[in-house]
């Protein structure tokens, strides 16, 4: 599996963060029926989902869902790609983030061994280094993801989270030492643009910056956005966007996005999501009701015209 083509055309992700605790399980099941009748593919999970919403205060929820969902589905697993992460799964419950796993090689082999039994799989077909742990020699973990490749455990890797020079560092050193290399990024993306240089309030997410996308571009990366949506506050009244996107851009945003999607006859949520996949980014959705994935799903045969592209860098 080594040596995966990244893939032809940006795509709708699930995101699944919720499954098994804020999304029951019979609701998690219907979600991903829609998703694969509606011509989805990749699911987008993590083993510390959700530790912060579980009463358990461990993640693993998320992952379990989706491997009852396969059970109770044969033939699913051929139809669909599964990326899960390691790295911020709490070792003691209600310990975070001073439990937190980390990226040693040690940490990274039972993390994922974990995964594999709560997911009923024999391989994932991306693994993501959730975040950054720098208090573990890169090179350490660089060839445990590799290992993993090598083992036919785990189709590609990538980085989430990470600076775009701590990416390139660790792709020299898979080539030194004849592993497979980080070949995807998942960065926080929207339309909307935090005040700049203004911390986000959300702990452990990194947005993206156009050095991400040089360094893609370049090597032929992946690039997989999730907040995506800014959790329906593009078109929910009753979710209002965080208090850093309070600034004129983002009323001159908000204002171009909704004369385009009048425009094209579709939600601004479409919008937003042909918006990503016109630069070559797979947006992530996450969903609690079948709905949100189908509006998401019809969002792949939008097309943004150059007119409404320069509008949005001009209102940015």
């Amino acid at each position: 599996m080594a040596g995966m083509t990244t893939h032809t055309a940006p795509q709708i992700v699930l995101g699944t963060m919720d499954f098994g605790t804020r999304v029951a399980a019979d609701d998690a099941f219907r979600i991903l029926d829609a998703f694969v009748d509606g011509g989805g593919v990749w699911l987008d999970t993590a083993n510390c989902y959700s530790f912060w919403s579980d009463p358990s205060g461990v993640g693993g929820a998320s992952e379990r869902v989706i491997g009852a969902w396969l059970r109770a589905r044969p033939g699913v697993r051929e139809r669909v790609r599964i990326a899960t992460k390691v790295r911020q799964n709490p070792l003691v419950p209600h310990a975070w983030p001073q439990s937190a796993e980390g990226l040693s090689a040690d940490a990274i082999g039972s993390g994922f061994k974990e995964s594999l039994e709560r997911l009923g799989v024999g391989h994932v077909d991306l693994l993501w280094a959730h975040a950054e742990d720098r208090t573990v020699p890169l090179a350490e973990t660089v060839g445990a993801f590799g290992e993993l490749v090598a083992q036919g455990l785990v189709g590609r890797v990538g980085a989430a989270n990470h600076a775009s020079w701590r990416v390139e560092r660790a792709r020299a050193l898979a080539r030194a030492q004849g592993v497979e290399p980080w070949t995807a990024l998942q960065l926080r993306h929207s339309l909307v643009l935090p005040r700049p240089l203004t911390p986000v309030a959300e702990g452990g997410h990194r947005m993206l910056v156009p050095d991400d996308l040089d360094l893609a571009r370049e090597e032929g990366l992946a690039v997989w956005s999730y907040s995506s949506l800014m959790w329906g506050a593009y078109v929910r009244a009753d979710k209002a966007l965080p208090d850093t996107y309070d600034h004129p851009g983002t009323e001159r945003v908000l204002a171009a996005l909704a004369e385009t999607a009048g425009e094209l006859g579709a939600t601004a949520n479409q919008v937003v999501l042909a918006w990503l996949m016109g630069q070559g980014i797979d947006p992530i959705v996450g969903a609690s009701r079948v709905e949100q994935v189908r509006e998401a799903l019809a969002a792949v045969p939008v097309r943004l015209g150059e007119a409404h592209v320069e509008r949005f860098a001009a209102a940015r």
